[in-house]
């Protein structure tokens, strides 16, 4: 992924944290991510592994295919 799209994945998972009403622990804590790996994702410092994505996804109980359609 390039930067613009790890910013718009970042935004997506963010959007759909705060949408449930969790925070970046929680999410972290139900994904077995870390908190600064969670942090990472979120703004687009850092490149998403697909397990970590589907660790995500599972978490929100969506599927993967929905953390990637950009529109907010």
């Amino acid at each position: 992924m390039d930067n613009i799209e790890l910013i718009k994945l970042g935004q997506k998972i963010k959007f759909e944290r705060t949408k449930r009403d969790m925070s970046q622990e929680q999410l972290a804590e139900l994904s077995n991510i870390s908190i600064h790996g969670v942090s990472n994702i979120e703004t687009g410092k850092a490149d998403v592994k697909y397990t970590n994505l589907l660790k995500i996804a599972k978490a929100f109980n969506i599927k993967i295919s929905e953390l990637l359609d950009f529109n907010l």
